[in-house]
């Protein structure tokens, strides 16, 4: 069973503020100003390009690919698909985080074509979207999930083993997964889900550590154990949603070990 420590959490974030990657993003208008954001404070370098005459390019040059499907149309789509066969040829991690999948035949559809251009490292997503992926019933509320984390955990492990990647289902608890071996994160904070493109952040944050850790159970436990550590922090100076977008940047921005130690809520356990 993995059991992956506070050091190592440490220390993949001093490897992506040492190294900073650059994240290439293919995202939703609503996240894309807040993303490139939180990446600048995690230590990253972000690039939102999603035009289809220079994605494979911007690719060319990125440490990973980030492609969120928030904002949905049939060039987008297909210059997500000319960005993942690109990344796939290359070998860089892939993060895809099918949001609102479920909610609409067209949204799902896109999502499933443009799962099967490279391999994913890490497939992130609320746990209707995660089951919804897989073809089970969901219960979708647009982009946000009206299902447990841990009700996708079935659809979860199905995902990983058919696509060999790593799988986070993200909620109040988040679950990664992958193989035999799953890890339980309980950080965060409810004023997060207030908060619009947090989950987008999160998927970001996944392609900033995948790019430096080449284990990608690890790089996306670290992504959402600093996630949810920088909300907590974050929550705790805010009035409200507005005040926290702005904190969780500057707990971002701010986090060392210190607090990373005092604060991680990790477990480890078979999966499912």
């Amino acid at each position: 069973m993995m059991n992956i420590t506070a050091a190592e959490i440490i220390e993949d974030l001093e490897r992506v503020r040492a190294k900073s990657p650059l994240v290439h993003n293919i995202t939703n208008y609503v996240a894309m100003n807040s993303t490139a954001n939180a990446l600048l404070a995690v230590g990253a370098s972000p690039v939102m390009a999603h035009a289809g005459e220079e994605v494979e390019d911007m690719v060319a040059i990125a440490s990973a690919l980030v492609v969120n499907i928030g904002t949905l149309s049939e060039p987008w789509v297909a210059a997500m698909a000319k960005a993942l066969a690109r990344a796939g040829q290359r070998g860089i991690p892939i993060v895809l985080d099918p949001v609102g999948v479920g909610a609409t035949p067209y949204r799902t559809r896109a999502f499933r074509a443009l799962l099967e251009k490279a391999r994913p490292a890490v497939i992130r997503g609320n746990a209707s979207e995660i089951i919804a992926v897989v073809g089970e019933r969901a219960a979708t509320k647009g982009v946000d999930s009206g299902d447990p984390a841990e009700g996708a955990l079935a659809a979860a492990q199905r995902l990983s083993r058919e696509h060999g990647c790593a799988v986070c289902v993200s909620g109040e608890t988040d679950y990664i997964l992958e193989a035999g071996d799953m890890a339980v994160i309980k950080n965060g904070h409810p004023l997060m889900p207030r908060v619009t493109g947090l989950g987008c952040t999160a998927s970001a944050l996944c392609g900033a550590f995948a790019a430096v850790q080449a284990d990608r159970l690890r790089a996306t436990v670290s992504a959402m154990a600093v996630m949810g550590i920088a909300g907590e922090i974050a929550a705790g100076k805010s009035a409200g949603p507005g005040s926290m977008q702005v904190n969780f940047l500057d707990a971002l921005y701010s986090l060392d070990g210190v607090e990373i130690g005092r604060r991680l809520k990790l477990t480890a356990a078979p999966s499912v």
